[in-house]
């Protein structure tokens, strides 16, 4: 009865709250002075024009297919002139073709620009540039709970969805990823890759992830998404454009999957060929410490390994290993140098 009060609290206040920011991307006749000097000054049909599809295929072999699957489809969102695109970096991995489809169903064939794995963010660009006006970059920075926003996606305004900020907040994923202040929001969209987080003034504010139980931090949790802040790609915009990566050195990365259990990290996934697996490190180890120090969570995992160096670190490990304590020494990689890469001919 709890959890279903505070959904009814929440859709209440989003039908009230969420009508100025519907009205920035909706106008209506006669609503003229419901609108900000900012809203009103909003295209709709430029700014649906702005969202678009991302399309990809691995390529053969790709280590990413067991987790992500060789095809994968989702939201694209023109940051840039020429239509620069932004999108989630997942979609981008180990991609042997990218097709952009437009707001009109035209297929472009694009390549990919970068693909940050700090963020967890990927750009891509159109082989012929298409003319379409960029979308503003946003101040993710100043979303607070509460604070209403508009999910959209490529299916345009009539898959667009209202939700709230329900929590911001940092995430873990056990794929050693981390956003330091992750935006949560609610209700859920179930067409979350890539999508586009928008403020009521129409900039972007983050760019959809995943798609989660426990958007809210405390109990009752509510359903919802998780969006990667706009503000993780500005400082680094320049040098992935310039190089495809951020600049300075990699993180190291081991290649483990690692869920908190009670205070402890199980792993639950090992992936082949990876520094974990060629250390010896196997799927149900528990995770004790690293470097001497022991960790109990994904966070303070993370921090512990990205602070040992650089990549191509040997990383300690302390682990459980059946009833046996192990200390394992993994020499650990860039992801990227990892990945497959898509051939040349």
């Amino acid at each position: 009865m709890v959890a279903i009060s505070a959904f009814t609290q929440l859709t209440r206040r989003l039908s009230r709250a969420l009508l100025v920011c519907a009205l920035a991307l909706f106008p209506i006749a006669g609503h003229g002075d419901a609108r900000s000097s900012a809203s009103s000054n909003i295209d709709p049909e430029a700014f649906f024009a702005a969202i678009v599809k991302i399309e990809t295929r691995a390529v053969p072999d790709a280590r990413s297919a067991a987790t992500l699957g060789t095809e994968r489809e989702g939201t694209g969102i023109v940051i840039g002139n020429g239509g620069l695109v932004l999108t989630i970096g997942y979609l981008l991995v180990e991609a042997d073709e990218v097709k952009i489809i437009d707001a009109q169903g035209h297929a472009l064939p694009a390549k990919v620009v970068a693909y940050d794995q700090v963020s967890g963010l990927g750009l891509v660009r159109p082989i012929t540039p298409f003319n379409v006006v960029p979308l503003k970059l946003g101040d993710s920075s100043k979303l607070a709970e509460s604070d209403p926003v508009l999910v959209v996606n490529y299916g345009g305004r009539s898959d667009a969805s209202r939700a709230f900020v329900v929590s911001r907040r940092p995430f873990t994923g056990n794929w050693e990823y981390m956003v330091d202040s992750a935006i949560f929001t609610s209700p859920p969209t179930l067409n979350w890759s890539g999508a586009a987080l928008i403020g009521v003034d129409g900039s972007v504010l983050g760019v959809g992830s995943l798609i989660l139980r426990d958007a809210t931090e405390a109990e009752p949790h509510l359903p919802g998404n998780m969006f990667v802040p706009i503000d993780s790609l500005k400082p680094v915009l320049a040098e992935l454009l310039k190089t495809g990566r951020r600049a300075g050195p990699a993180r190291p990365w081991l290649g483990l999957s690692a869920d908190e259990l009670q205070g402890r990290l199980l792993v639950v996934r090992v992936s082949p060929e990876s520094p974990a697996e060629r250390a010896g490190v196997q799927k149900g180890d528990i995770i004790l410490a690293v470097g001497g120090e022991e960790v109990h969570s994904q966070a303070d995992f993370y921090r512990k390994i990205w602070g040992g160096g650089p990549a191509g670190s040997d990383i300690s490990l302390r682990v459980l290993q059946g009833i046996d304590v192990r200390e394992i020494k993994v020499h650990s990689m860039d992801r990227l140098e990892y990945f497959r890469q898509k051939p040349t001919y």
